[in-house]
């Protein structure tokens, strides 16, 4: 059996890996395929080095991003609960719905936080009431946040 070649991706490589990443393949991959279309490298000891402090500025830039993340939690739950004006027809029910760029909006009103619309969840809000919101700050940070609808 042939010995596997160590490479360092130049691209992302669809099944293979991304940008950065060391990988081991068959020779025939390598010399055929992804050193000719300039997918990947050889791994030499200066590419490992610079390999390995990519991982580690990448891994700093995580770090910083997850404790603005905690920073923007901490200012969401002190504003505690956000207020959303809907018309309200009979029975208490709605006139459409509450949607996430509304609690967005809300938000930026009351917190001053741009916070991505698409890192929100809500339930389906048809009536007056307090629901529950949860936002996706950060891959390991989710903060909860009462929505109170009201008449407007």
């Amino acid at each position: 059996m042939a010995k596997r070649v160590q490479l360092v991706l130049t691209q992302d490589v669809s099944k293979l890996g991304k940008l950065g990443d060391l990988v081991e393949v068959a020779p025939g991959y390598a010399r055929n395929y992804l050193i000719p279309k300039s997918l990947a490298t050889r791994a030499t000891p200066g590419i490992l080095k610079q390999v390995e402090r990519r991982r580690e500025q990448e891994r700093q830039r995580q770090l910083e991003l997850k404790q603005q993340a905690l920073e923007q939690k901490a200012a969401l739950e002190k504003v505690g609960s956000l207020k959303i004006a809907k018309q309200v027809g009979e029975n208490e029910a709605i006139f459409g719905t509450v949607t996430t760029q509304d609690v967005a909006d809300a938000i930026q009103a009351a917190a001053n936080l741009e916070v991505d619309r698409r890192g929100i969840t809500i339930p389906d809000i048809g009536k007056l009431g307090t629901y529950k919101a949860e936002i996706k700050l950060h891959s390991e940070v989710t903060a909860q946040i009462d929505v109170e609808v009201v008449a407007s």
